[in-house]
């Protein structure tokens, strides 16, 4: 066992072809707050509740060390998931609807608090979101 223990995930770093989208998408759909910029390392900080979201502008000092922009060949992760209260199913689809985001998969999946209901969209770039309730 190591000497610690993870106490959550702290941020997650997408590379990014267009930052200015992205930074809307992440704001104005999910209700991230833009914390930080660095411009001159091409990095954007989101709070999303206790963790951020970090934007790297792949054209950016960053960005240009992780090689090729993520596309349809390859992507950065699998996924992210956020946790979110309340979980209201009707009031989550029509909020996504209102900014033009599908919902891809929907149905309970397991997580940090257990079993529940989740919705998965996708953000500009293709990366895929899962939108999480907390255990039924």
């Amino acid at each position: 066992m190591p000497p610690f223990a993870p106490t959550g995930i702290d941020h997650i770093v997408f590379r990014v072809r267009d930052v200015a989208t992205m930074l809307a998408f992440y704001r104005d759909v999910l209700g991230c707050v833009l914390e930080r910029r660095q411009e001159e390392l091409g990095l954007y900080q989101l709070r999303a509740g206790r963790a951020l979201i970090d934007l790297v502008d792949v054209t950016g000092r960053l960005g240009r060390a992780g090689g090729a922009a993520p596309g349809v060949e390859g992507r950065n992760v699998d996924h992210v998931c956020l946790g979110v209260t309340p979980f209201d199913e009707a009031a989550l689809r029509a909020h996504l609807a209102r900014h033009g985001v599908a919902v891809v998969e929907a149905g309970a999946r397991y997580g940090a608090d257990g079993e529940g209901p989740a919705l998965y969209i996708r953000d500009p770039e293709g990366n895929t979101v899962e939108l999480k309730g907390g255990a039924s």
